[in-house]
């Protein structure tokens, strides 16, 4: 009985306190649970063994019964043969018989009686293994909670640390730095591409249109007088008239002759 002393005295044993000894729990829990499985097996072996005695003293005891029986009828055969002498002999064994038998009878009725303890501390020291491994899990689990917790709030007094923000808030301002540029960048390629003096002339054009527009719709509401018309850009200057000079062909005559007189062209 000595072994389920001892696994009794390992069960009942304050989980909680050995964990908090424990540098890992769910190690330390794992190893009692380890332990405990062991004593079981060792305890199961004891309890064969036990098991095995019962039924060995209840074999001598029917081999016992036997042998009594046997030597009564050896008995019964020597009175009929008229040799009571022969016969007291062998009621003398019979007797020797009974006594072994009485006695195997007492011993195989307390081995059996032991049998059946150690077969009900077996269950209960299973059923209270089979309660230490669902308490491991929920231990195990209690663990790993707090463990998280506790990450959690580390990572919460971290992020309390004014010199993570101030990293944040510096990064912010580089990207802020790096969008006006890019957004300078972008503009700067629009003014200085194409024809320049055209730009320049259509922000004439299209520069008071917000402003007239604001106008207009005060004169709408009477909060102001009608703006101007916005004067139009001249119209181009008309093409002056391209003077064409006709030269023509005129005829002098030459010499004082007539008729075959000869020409001269001017």
């Amino acid at each position: 009985m000595g072994i389920f002393s001892r696994l009794g005295t390992l069960i009942k044993s304050n989980l909680n306190d050995l964990i908090s000894k424990a540098e890992d729990p769910q190690k330390m829990l794992n190893q009692i649970v380890l332990e405990m499985q062991n004593q079981l097996v060792e305890a199961k072996k004891q309890v064969a063994v036990s098991i095995a005695d019962e039924k060995r003293l209840k074999k001598q005891w029917d081999e016992q019964v036997e042998l009594s029986k046997e030597w009564e009828r050896k008995a019964m055969m020597a009175v009929r043969a008229g040799d009571d002498g022969l016969a007291r002999e062998a009621l003398q064994r019979k007797s020797e018989h009974d006594s072994q038998q009485a006695e195997f009878g007492r011993q195989w009725e307390m081995q059996k009686a032991a049998v059946e303890k150690l077969k009900e501390s077996l269950r209960s020291l299973n059923d209270k293994i089979e309660e230490a491994k669902r308490k491991k899990n929920i231990l195990i689990a209690r663990q790993k909670r707090a463990e998280a917790q506790r990450a959690i709030q580390d990572t919460m007094r971290g992020m309390d640390d004014k010199g993570a923000f101030e990293s944040f808030e510096r990064m912010a301002q580089k990207v802020d730095q790096i969008e006006a540029e890019a957004e300078a960048s972008t503009e700067l390629g629009g003014e200085l591409a194409g024809d320049t003096l055209q730009q320049r002339f259509k922000q004439l054009e299209t520069g008071p249109g917000a402003d007239h527009a604001l106008a207009e719709l005060k004169a709408k509401m009477g909060l102001g007088a009608a703006p101007e018309p916005r004067a139009a850009l001249p119209a181009p200057a008309a093409a002056a008239p391209r003077r064409v000079v006709v030269e023509e062909e005129i005829e002098v005559p030459i010499g004082g002759g007539s008729g075959g007189a000869d020409k001269k062209k001017m």
